[in-house]
């Protein structure tokens, strides 16, 4: 289930919201459903997770953008 950023077109008040399936959306502050989805940064886990650990692009070759990779394998 994810969380999405919202500005309230109303009241101009900024949230996080736990969305599941076609629920819509309301303000917590006002009620308004006049929300606007923001852009937002993504998480990902790090540390004990099995995710990889990437540069910020992939290369054209396949690998994970780090410098000195060209491999496609990255950190753990």
């Amino acid at each position: 289930m994810p969380i999405y950023e919202y500005e309230c077109a109303v009241c101009q008040q900024q949230v996080e919201l736990l969305i599941r399936g076609s629920e819509t959306p309301a303000c917590p502050e006002c009620g308004s459903a006049e929300l606007h989805k923001q852009f937002s940064v993504t998480a990902a886990h790090s540390g004990t997770s099995s995710l990889p650990l990437c540069g910020p692009m992939p290369a054209p070759d396949g690998g994970c953008g780090l410098p000195k990779c060209g491999q496609g394998g990255c950190q753990a």
